[in-house]
This record gives structure tokens, C-alpha cells and sequence, in this order.
């Protein structure tokens, strides 16, 4: 009876050993990130840059020994293009940092300029520079560390090309995508487009609208408009609010143009993120909001930035993979949003077929 282990028991033990090998997990992703960050990137590129080797070869009629090259060399150019983009952004970025601060606490103090007396007076009672300092320096030291998160991602951008390389270059041909790794690529591959597709298209329209409107940095602010949108949620509303020192403080731009650099922007994350993106993507993911926003939580404590961009994709491979066990499958239908029904409740509740007489 000793070497016997009850149910309850066998449980209770699964549950821990999952929970040490998951914090396990976390500490090996926080310790190995210098090596894991450009691989995850180098795995989803690939991805990306094998939907288009399978298009140019079934649409275009591009022969197999072409478009491999072909995909390479355009794979190659796209990312020093975007590379260059966002050294120059972030060159842009870094050299107007104090200005934007500057104008963010000219900001603050006409907001408690404005304020009705009572609260005026409990604002002079305490120091008002303190005030303006703690916003201030949270939103420069938030700007400093994604100037150096992209930074540093440009800085491993060699190293993600070599990982790019080896993966499209000795990667399964689109025969192989079958079974769990076929519905990973599938899911991974639709959300890629649908994201990369809005994104580029949102960024361009917050830039160019800005640009009309003459608003400093204008095409910074597509830039990390484009670059926050892989965010989901939180990203698009960071991307709409940074503009708001620079066009409400700046004496060249009318309160009309400010007004409008807020609202236009606005209206296009609200139009790319609630109508066009859902048409787009539809159920590719299969993620509830609340499994979207812990991911981003729990992978932006352990990669930062980048951690944050990467979570969706991520959160989508795991969810695929946790499907395929029995054991797993509840888990699984939490992060779709859905409560697993237990089938021994599922039994209790079915009525009897042969009820008595």
C-alpha cells in the first residue's frame, strides 16, 4: 500500500514538476537571451521568407532554383533597408531626446497651470519641479532603453542573418509542412503577413499624415508606429500618445494641426487594428485578450522590448504544440478562451439512455 500513490497525489505531484520546469524554463530563456533573441527572430524571418519562396514558385512560375536566391537576396536588402531606417531613426530619436523632454515639462506645467484653484493650491503645497521631473525622466528612460533594445537587435543583426541563412537554406520544403509543424508554419506564416501588412500600411499613414501636418519627428513617430503595432493593444495606444509633447508644446504647430495629429493617427490604429486586421488575420492565432496581454507581461520581463514584439507569435507556437496532448489540451483551451469541460462531468451530465421503467 506504501508504494501506492493516489490520484489526488499524482496530480499534485504533475503540478509541481510543471511549475519547477517551467521557472526552470523562464531562468534558461532570462540566461541564454543573448543567443535566444536573434535565433526566436532569425526562426520567424525564415518563416517569413519561406511564404515567399513558396509563392514566387507557385504563383509566379519562378523555378525552385531561382526562387531560393531570389528570396535570399530580396530578404537580404529588405532587412539592411529596415536596418538603415531605424539606425537613422534612432539617430533622429537620440539627438531630440532632451527637446522632447523638455517640451513634455513644458507640457505638464500648463496642464497644472490650468487646473481649478483647490487643485492648483495642493500642487504649489507640493514641489512642482518634482512633479514635472517624475514623468519627465520615466518617459526619457523608457525612450533611452528602446532606443538601446533596437540598438542592441541591430547591433546581433549579422548574427540573425547567419541564423536566417542556415534556416531557410536547410529548411523542410513546402511538401515537409505537414501534421503539428504544418499548422505551426501555417498559423506563423498568416499572422506574419496580416501583421507585417498592416503595420507597414499604419506606419506610412501615421508618417505621412504627421509630415502634412509639419509635427517634428514626423517620420520617427511612423517609424515606431509601424514598430509598436506588432505590440497588440498596447502598442498602437503608446504609438498614438507619443506625438502629444511634441505637437502640443511646439509653437509652430496650430492647436487645428495638434488637434488633428492626435485624431488622425488615432482613427488609423483604430481602423488597421479593429476592422482591417481581423479581416485579415481572422481566427489564424486563436488567442483570448487576456492570454495576449500575460504574454506580453511575461515575455517582456524576460527579453524586454523585443520580448514584447515576439510574445504573440510565440504565445500562438506554444498553444499549437500544447493541442497535440491530452494532457496539455485544458491549457490550451484556456488561452483560446474557452473552459475545458471535464468528461467525467461530461458523463454525470449526459442523461441515461435506458432509464428505468
Amino acid at each position: 500500500m506504501n508504494g501506492l500513490v493516489s490520484p489526488l497525489e499524482a496530480r499534485v505531484q504533475s503540478v509541481c514538476l510543471v511549475i519547477l520546469a517551467t521557472v526552470a524554463t523562464a531562468a534558461s530563456l532570462y540566461w541564454l537571451r543573448p543567443v535566444m533573441i536573434p535565433f526566436v527572430l532569425a526562426l520567424f524571418i525564415a518563416l517569413g521568407l519561406d511564404m515567399v519562396r513558396n509563392q514566387l514558385v507557385e504563383r509566379a512560375r519562378v523555378p525552385q532554383a531561382l526562387a531560393l536566391p531570389a528570396t535570399l537576396i530580396g530578404g537580404v536588402l529588405a532587412l539592411a533597408g529596415l536596418s538603415a531606417l531605424v539606425s537613422a531613426s534612432l539617430g533622429q530619436l537620440s539627438a531630440n531626446a532632451s527637446l522632447y523632454a523638455d517640451q513634455l515639462e513644458k507640457l505638464i506645467q500648463q496642464t497644472l497651470a490650468i487646473l481649478p484653484g483647490p487643485l492648483q493650491e495642493a500642487a504649489r503645497t507640493l514641489d512642482l519641479d518634482t512633479l514635472t521631473r517624475i514623468p519627465v525622466s520615466s518617459v526619457t528612460s523608457m525612450l533611452g532603453r528602446t532606443t538601446s533594445a533596437l540598438a542592441n537587435l541591430l547591433s546581433q543583426s549579422l548574427l540573425v542573418l547567419i541564423f536566417v541563412l542556415f534556416l531557410v537554406l536547410g529548411g523542410p520544403q513546402a511538401e515537409a509542412h505537414e501534421g503539428t509543424w504544418g499548422k505551426v508554419v501555417s498559423r506563423v506564416q498568416t499572422y506574419l503577413l496580416s501583421k507585417i501588412i498592416v503595420s507597414a500600411v499604419t506606419g506610412l499613414l501615421v508618417g505621412l499624415t504627421l509630415l502634412i501636418l509639419d509635427v517634428p519627428l514626423a517620420m520617427v513617430f511612423g517609424l515606431l508606429a509601424f514598430l509598436l503595432n506588432f505590440i497588440p493593444n498596447i502598442g498602437s495606444a503608446i504609438a498614438t500618445l507619443l506625438p502629444l509633447p511634441v505637437v502640443l508644446v511646439d509653437p509652430n504647430v496650430s492647436s487645428l494641426a495638434a488637434t488633428l495629429a492626435i485624431a488622425i493617427p488615432a482613427g488609423i490604429q483604430g481602423v488597421m487594428g479593429n476592422v482591417v486586421e481581423p479581416r485579415m488575420m481572422g481566427d489564424a492565432l486563436d488567442l483570448h485578450p487576456i492570454s495576449i496581454l500575460m504574454s506580453l507581461i511575461f515575455w517582456g520581463m524576460l527579453w524586454g522590448i523585443v520580448g514584447m514584439l515576439l510574445a504573440t507569435p510565440i504565445t500562438a507556437v506554444l498553444k499549437i504544440f500544447l493541442e497535440r496532448f491530452d494532457g496539455s489540451r485544458p491549457v490550451a483551451e484556456l488561452m483560446a478562451g474557452r473552459v475545458p469541460v471535464s468528461t467525467s462531468r461530461s458523463a454525470e451530465a449526459a442523461p441515461d439512455p435506458n432509464p428505468p421503467a
